[in-house]
Order: structure tokens, then sequence, then C-alpha cells
């Protein structure tokens, strides 16, 4: 009688994904990500998506001023097994301040959603909660719509489930102020293309 085997992953260290890269190991056309140990391969750029990004960028740009790095597609180490690449991502400082390791801590995570959505409401949103980063929005473009993550929280310590407390869908005449910069306006509609 044959028995199952059951399947086994290995999941990569961040490390490990780093001398990867460092090596060549991937192709330069090859879009990829490392989020909870897992390789994620990135969807391709639709050109709405693209301009969401750029215009996202722009907006916190404007919102969170000079002392601000606004990094558009930039790695951000948020622990051992994570090394995601969001869309845009807001950090303290500037880009030098990088030069020899990605940042850890960022005050916003923006991903663009199209195929992705379903990846960015779930794996995607408990990796940046767990990671302690307190605000993430996904510009739902299928919707036209920017979902607002704010408090992060353990919400299922049974299954060690990480989440967001606060989850607003905004249209596109509301306005939303970063946690970062509550003095900023960003106008959701600026941000759809």
């Amino acid at each position: 009688m044959m028995h199952a085997r059951s399947i086994r992953m290995r999941r990569w260290s961040r490390g490990e994904y780093e001398q990867l890269v460092e090596r060549g190991f991937f192709r330069p056309d090859e879009r990829l990500e490392l989020l909870d140990g897992l390789m994620l391969v990135k969807e391709p750029q639709s050109s709405a998506h693209m301009t969401a990004i750029r215009l996202v960028e722009d907006a916190l740009r404007m919102a969170f001023g000079a002392r601000w790095d606004v990094r558009t597609q930039g790695p951000i180490a948020l622990d051992p097994r994570s090394e995601p690449e969001p869309d845009v991502s807001v950090v303290r400082g500037s880009p030098r301040d990088y030069r020899d390791a990605h940042p850890t801590s960022p005050a916003l995570v923006v991903e663009v959603a199209l195929a992705s959505l379903r990846l960015d409401r779930t794996r995607k949103c408990r990796a940046f909660a767990r990671a302690g980063v307190p605000e993430y929005w996904i510009v739902n473009l299928l919707d036209r719509a920017l979902e607002v993550h704010r408090e992060p929280a353990l919400l299922d310590a049974a299954r060690r489930r990480w989440g967001y407390r606060s989850i607003q869908a905004l249209g596109p005449d509301a306005v939303v102020s970063p946690l970062a910069a509550p003095a900023a306006r960003v106008v959701v509609a600026d941000l759809l293309p």
C-alpha cells in the first residue's frame, strides 16, 4: 500500500533572499518580493496601476514634506522572513539614510491593487500589522476607493492572526490625513487614475 507524503515547503530568510539577489540568482526582469518566507511574483504593471503609483507618490511627497523619504517599490526589511517591495512607502529621513540597509519602520505603506486585491487585504495586510506598521493603505482600483487600515493588533491569538482594528473604505470625494502627517489633507480622487 502506498502512503501519501505531505508536501514540505521551505521558507526563506531575508538574509538568504538578499544573498540570492546579490549573487544575481534572479533574472533582471523577475519581479519578486519575500513575504513570510515565500517568494511572491509581483503582478504586471498595467498603465492604470503605474499611474496610480505615481499619483500616490506625488500626493505623499506633498503631504509629508522634506524630512520623509517617499519610496516607490523599494524593499522594506519587515522581519527575518519578509522583505516586501510595496508600491509606495514613507519612511523617516532621506534616501542616504538607507544606503547600507533597507528601512525597517515605515510610517505608511501603500499598495495599489487590481489583480492583487485579495493578497493585499490578507497576507500583506497581516505582515504589515505584525511588523507594527501603523498605517496601511490599499488604493483599490477595482472599486475606485482607498482602504485605510490603522491600529495594528493581534486579532486572534490562538491562530496568531494579525490585522488592523480600524479599516475604512473611502470614496473618491473623501479626504484623509496620514497619521504621521496629521496636518496634511489627501483627497482620495488625487490617488486614482
